[in-house]
């Protein structure tokens, strides 16, 4: 009985590869070279999401190209060769080892020209980009007009996009506001004040909101829902009056400053408040449990749709299944702001 063929006995993701494949190790692949680059703001996890990418287009057989700094090094060549050891001891380092940087030139014809050029020049014929909706249209730009494979995965903490519940680095950030806001609710307690904390969020509150909902804010000011003074107020009062001796407010950067929100409130109640802008803080540090998961999962998917010749498509998570969805598609989707969550937030913050 010990003689049974592997099949018997190998586990159902090696069977998955042989069916892919034809044959166990034999990985065949049409493509040989591939990119990945970071654009936009930075995120906890890219540098989780290199890695992904790296060891899939590797176990594929494929060639890849780091680029450094975004789309400006795509222009300018800056290409370097990874493998596996390049992204060792990167699965929980904050900030992205690539780079990442702003390139007006790549908004122009003539600069996507370039990048194309420096790309075909080197035989590369898919691009992996991590980054926001910006990143994705460039993306797509240089898919339609000039043919490569692009697929974008999203980086950004703000957790903006309509297409995914969550995005790369999102959890985190949001880890590090509940850090630093239970330290403040000890200071604010002890003098018995009303904090008033700036998270970021341009055009969207979720940070905010789930930030103010795990730490325990008694309010919350996001872009989404315009806010009354006078029932916030009234709310700090019924809470002090049922015994509570501090408060905490979460405002997101899109909806009012913590300095003018915390000025605007202190003209109407006698009790003490402070500003804090948590400020880029959150950008920062190594990436939380749920980061790093997300991190292989999107950077493995990546690699398998540019593997099957797929491109012109962004990755995601939706209902905890990891989804792919045309770029367009996407990026044109509005996100949704969670009101039941909002409202939890009303019924259990006081």
């Amino acid at each position: 009985m010990f003689c049974e063929s592997v099949e018997n006995f190998a586990p159902i993701w090696y069977n998955k590869i042989e069916r892919e494949n034809g044959k166990y190790g034999q990985r065949g692949n049409s493509m040989k070279k591939i990119a990945v680059l970071t654009s936009g703001g930075d995120a906890p996890g890219m540098n989780a999401c290199i890695r992904a990418v790296v060891r899939t287009a590797l176990y594929y057989g494929m060639e890849v190209y780091g680029v450094e700094r975004g789309y400006m090094g795509l222009i300018n060549g800056d290409f370097i060769p990874l493998n596996s050891r390049s992204v060792s001891d990167m699965i929980h380092k904050g900030g992205t080892f690539l780079k990442t940087a702003r390139c007006p030139e790549f908004t122009a014809s003539e600069g996507r020209k370039k990048a194309a050029d420096e790309m075909k020049k080197r035989g590369i014929e898919g691009l992996v980009v991590i980054g926001g909706d910006g990143s994705f249209h460039g993306g797509q730009l240089l898919s339609r007009e000039f043919g490569f494979k692009v697929v974008g995965i999203p980086g950004t903490i703000d957790n903006d996009l309509g297409y995914t519940d969550y995005t790369l680095g999102f959890d985190t950030a949001v880890n590090t506001c509940l850090e630093v806001i239970n330290k403040l609710r000890d200071t604010m307690n002890s003098h018995e004040r009303i904090s008033v904390v700036e998270v970021m969020g341009r055009h969207c509150g979720d940070i905010a909101l789930y930030a103010g909902i795990t730490s325990g804010a008694e309010i919350i000011i996001v872009p989404e829902i315009a806010y009354d003074m006078d029932d916030i107020v009234m709310r700090i009062n019924r809470s002090r009056a049922n015994g509570k001796h501090s408060n905490i407010i979460v405002v997101a950067e899109g909806a009012i400053s913590a300095d003018e929100f915390a000025k605007q409130l202190q003209e109407n109640t006698t009790y003490s408040v402070r500003s804090t802008n948590i400020g880029h803080i959150q950008r920062g540090g190594s990436p939380s449990m749920a980061d790093r998961m997300l991190a292989a999962q999107f950077g493995n998917k990546a690699v398998r749709l540019l593997k099957d010749g797929i491109g012109n498509r962004v990755v995601g998570i939706h209902r905890n299944e990891i989804i792919d969805m045309d770029i367009i598609e996407a990026v044109s989707m509005k996100k949704k702001f969670n009101y039941e969550l909002y409202e939890t937030l009303q019924m259990i913050s006081m």
